[in-house]
């Protein structure tokens, strides 16, 4: 059995069934018409992060896509493989070069795979921006536990000027303050004190990203 053919089929079902044309699943999912279509011909695999927007999207198990017998020996399912599936908020942009509004409304939510079952109130945000290049790129899913204190070294989301903009950055403990340090060079710290106040709002605890 085609493995790629059987899930693109399980799309084209599912999509179908909901009335939808190629290009508003495309817009549910933030692609294009022409990888939605190729995802249902089987031209495209979908990896297992399309896999859970879909399952999410759709509203039905991940396990939906694949068939009941005959699988190939390498496809491991996610309730035997020991991963803890997570459905996450989504609560909006966060800046990764200048700060932007923070934005609390829910957009919606991301199933994230934890090799154990994290603790504390997650929640994800996107990036924009390139401060914190290479290692968060520009378009990336950040998960946060929300916590009010990070160690030094770990990289937080931080609300600054009076709590109305966000952003995300490694921090940085000095004395009675505390600066927010960008991954890229060609961004300036900025510091935290009495004059330009600043709350955590919780620990990076897990990046990703589409190649």
């Amino acid at each position: 059995m085609d493995l790629n053919k059987y899930i693109g089929e399980r799309i084209r079902y599912f999509r179908n069934k909901r009335g939808w044309t190629s290009e508003e699943l495309a817009n549910k999912l933030g692609t294009s018409r022409v990888t939605v279509t190729r995802y249902e011909t089987g031209t495209r695999k979908t990896n297992q992060d399309v896999l859970f927007k879909l399952a999410d999207v759709f509203n039905v198990s991940i396990n939906e896509f694949f068939p009941n017998q005959g699988k190939p020996s390498n496809l491991v399912s996610v309730d035997n493989s020991g991963m803890h599936p997570v459905r996450i908020p989504i609560l909006g942009n966060i800046a990764c070069g200048e700060p932007i509004l923070a934005e609390q409304n829910i957009e919606g939510y991301t199933t994230e795979l934890f090799d154990e079952e994290p603790d504390g109130t997650l929640f994800a945000l996107k990036c924009q921006g390139d401060s914190m290049e290479p290692k968060i790129p520009n378009g990336a899913t950040v998960i946060v536990r929300e916590q009010p204190t990070v160690e030094d070294d770990e990289i937080a989301a931080v609300l600054v000027d009076d709590n109305e903009e966000a952003t995300l950055k490694r921090i940085k403990h000095i004395g009675n303050q505390v600066m927010l340090m960008p991954e890229n060079q060609k961004y300036d710290p900025i510091i935290l004190n009495k004059e330009n106040p600043g709350r955590i709002l919780g620990k990076v605890i897990k990046v990703s990203y589409d190649l």
